[in-house]
């Protein structure tokens, strides 16, 4: 199935609360995509941050995906400035929510090198209790691997 590519990043940043959750994903990967080589989609970072009240778990899980895309971007410290908020999502109601944004966190930690403190220590928080015992080893394994991610990424820095 080939994706309809739609270049206006205000209508892909409309179409992730879609009530058809492929339409909600599709946008969120050409939202990802175009954060990659440009800052256009990070005007849309305040969106973000908002849609992580969502009801929607595919809601928040895109917007935290995106956060952490367009943390390279982060100019005017947004993502500084609600690093709990963003941060509590790590233990997210939803365990696939949870670990598709702990996987996020070496690239956050890489964009936001001063904020890797912080992330590091949320990591370390993180209790992993809350979820049934068939997602808690998951969780705990890339709670491991962002950690060490995180660090190597630290240690590479110092040497260089």
């Amino acid at each position: 199935m080939q994706v309809t590519i739609m270049k206006n990043p205000e209508q892909l940043v409309q179409q992730l609360t879609a009530p058809k959750a492929s339409d909600g994903c599709d946008a969120m990967k050409q939202l990802l995509a175009i954060s990659e080589e440009s800052n256009r989609v990070y005007p849309f970072l305040a969106r973000f941050l908002d849609l992580l009240n969502h009801d929607h778990s595919y809601v928040r899980t895109r917007a935290l995906l995106l956060i952490a895309a367009n943390a390279k971007w982060d100019s005017e410290c947004q993502i500084d400035e609600n690093l709990d908020k963003i941060l509590a999502h790590i233990t997210d109601p939803k365990p696939i929510t949870a670990r598709q944004f702990i996987q996020s966190l070496p690239a956050l930690a890489a964009a936001k090198p001063d904020l890797r403190k912080e992330i590091l220590d949320a990591l370390r928080r993180a209790d992993s209790l809350r979820y049934s015992s068939s997602m808690r080893p998951l969780i705990d394994a890339d709670i491991r691997r962002a950690t060490l991610a995180i660090c190597l990424e630290e240690n590479a820095k110092q040497q260089r």
